[in-house]
């Protein structure tokens, strides 16, 4: 992911008050501790801009590999993904509620925690609100727009009390 500055970040309407969670937990792997289920509904709370029902699974390294071999193209395990059903670029009010699937594989994760050196727990916490912003409409594959979802994922994170995830990649 890349680095922005500030200024070049648009603003994006939040219409939190009115939106609603509903969370499911799943956990197909004995990789790891997961964090709490009152965590990751705070963290996926925290990136709601809508109404959204989502599934938050935790996968093992050979799950994670086939769902991006087979849904993205690429033959290893991935952090998080996002499988939003919809259309998740609907207005706000037209989109109803949103329905996903946000996968985390629990090795790959606590391997890039040890690795970047950084806590467990705020390395899910960015994840997780990674997946949900991607659920709601959000990427990065142009530079303006990942500027717009990483400054919004920092955001949130630091609402959270979680330090900038990007600060260390400037």
């Amino acid at each position: 992911m890349r680095r922005h500055t500030r200024r070049q970040v648009v603003a994006r309407t939040i219409m939190k008050s009115t939106a609603k969670l509903t969370i499911s937990v799943q956990y197909a792997t004995h990789t790891g501790t997961p964090p709490s289920r009152s965590r990751l509904r705070a963290w996926a709370a925290a990136a709601l801009e809508q109404s959204a029902e989502v599934a938050l699974r935790f996968v093992d390294e050979a799950e994670g590999r086939r769902l991006n071999r087979e849904f993205r193209g690429k033959d290893y395990a991935t952090n998080v993904l996002t499988f939003a059903y919809g259309d998740v670029h609907a207005p706000h009010g037209e989109a109803g509620v949103l329905s996903g699937d946000i996968v985390l594989c629990a090795p790959v994760v606590s391997a890039q925690a040890q690795a970047q050196n950084k806590a467990l727990e705020a390395h899910y916490a960015h994840l997780v609100v990674h997946g949900m912003l991607h659920l709601q409409g959000y990427d990065h594959e142009r530079d303006s727009d990942a500027c717009v979802m990483e400054a919004r994922e920092t955001e949130i994170l630091a609402k959270l009390g979680y330090a900038d995830p990007y600060a260390a990649a400037a």
